[in-house]
């Protein structure tokens, strides 16, 4: 008798997003900073959010953990999904447990980020204390020891220094360090490179792959640099004017970009001429709209070289290849 093995079952994503809609409310009425996004991320993957400041990146990962205020902001669609469980229905008091427990965050300036009066390491002690329970000593012996995994020179002596003491690069370290504390199992980092020195981001980004691939953490990176989009990403979401019009595995959207916006941020980047003569950058013309001027059909007509009468109506996701969607009339 020939013995069939059970079919192998797909896992389920670490974190799924479907058809996530945040509205702010103004006095001419509400505008749709993210209008139906929807993606999944699986453990031990790198996603990349990626687009022009304004494109709905940082708000669609600040509304994974609901640290939208509302009011002005409000959630009006869409379910977030984190190890199966719906994170959009949970009672406050049970959100604050998963929140900085089994979602770390890493924002997008640390300065800013860390409360200036209070001792790096004590910050991160508290983390520690309230979701693990440990004691004082125990939490900033733990601290100490997270310091050394992120790469802080003298962890036991840098816990106790004030945010100000610290370069940019160590206070980010620092902020990785509290967002891996509680051993999460998604992280979400905002813009985690701006304002460093290059050298200092490709030091940040290879701790943030390392610790993914180490791990088997999911993270969730938000970005406008293609750069490092490229370095580090698996799969890649194209945001614009609130909604992904293109996703794909990262090295097939840089060897066949299918989305005119898309072809204009790889067009924008700066590169090397071989014949060493400096040379103007291409640019997109214009600006991403105004939430509230939204035009009608594709968002991004007004400023795409290759607009044609279809454009007037939305565009569906159309599939160009194996986990490739992209959402243009060019490829009906």
């Amino acid at each position: 008798m020939i013995q069939h093995s059970p079919p192998v079952l797909a896992a389920p994503p670490l974190l799924q997003v479907d058809d996530l809609a945040v509205h702010f409310e103004t006095d001419a009425g509400p505008a749709p900073a993210v209008d139906g996004v929807s993606f999944s991320l699986a453990a031990g993957e790198i996603y990349c959010l990626v687009g022009e400041s304004g494109s709905g990146k940082s708000v669609t990962a600040h509304s994974i953990q609901r640290l939208v205020p509302d009011p002005p902001g409000r959630i009006v669609r869409g379910s977030v999904t984190l190890e199966g469980i719906d994170i959009l229905a949970l009672p406050e008091k049970k959100l604050r447990r998963i929140r900085g427990n089994r979602i770390g965050m890493v924002f997008q300036e640390p300065m800013t980020s860390l409360n200036p009066v209070f001792r790096v390491g004590e910050q991160i002690a508290e983390v520690l204390r309230l979701h693990r329970g440990l004691s004082d000593t125990e939490a900033l012996t733990k601290t100490a020891a997270l310091f050394n995994d992120v790469g802080i020179p003298r962890p036991e002596a840098r816990i106790r220094d004030f945010p100000h003491q610290m370069s940019g690069g160590m206070r980010q370290r620092a902020m990785i360090a509290m967002a891996i504390a509680c051993e999460p199992s998604l992280i979400i980092a905002d813009e985690p490179t701006t304002a460093l020195d290059v050298t200092i981001q490709k030091q940040v980004l290879a701790l943030l792959h390392g610790l993914v691939r180490a791990k088997g953490l999911g993270l969730l990176l938000i970005t406008h640099d293609l750069g490092v989009v490229r370095e580090s990403a698996d799969r890649v979401g194209v945001m614009y004017c609130g909604r992904i019009v293109e996703e794909a595995p990262a090295k097939e959207l840089f060897s066949k970009p299918g989305h005119p916006y898309t072809v204009g941020l790889m067009q924008s980047r700066p590169s090397l001429d071989p014949t060493g003569r400096a040379k103007r950058l291409p640019t997109i013309p214009g600006v991403v709209p105004n939430p509230l001027e939204r035009p009608s059909g594709c968002a991004f007509r007004d400023r795409c070289p290759k607009a044609f009468a279809s454009c007037d109506q939305e565009p569906p996701l159309l599939r160009l290849g194996e986990g490739h969607g992209c959402r243009c009339w060019l490829h009906a």
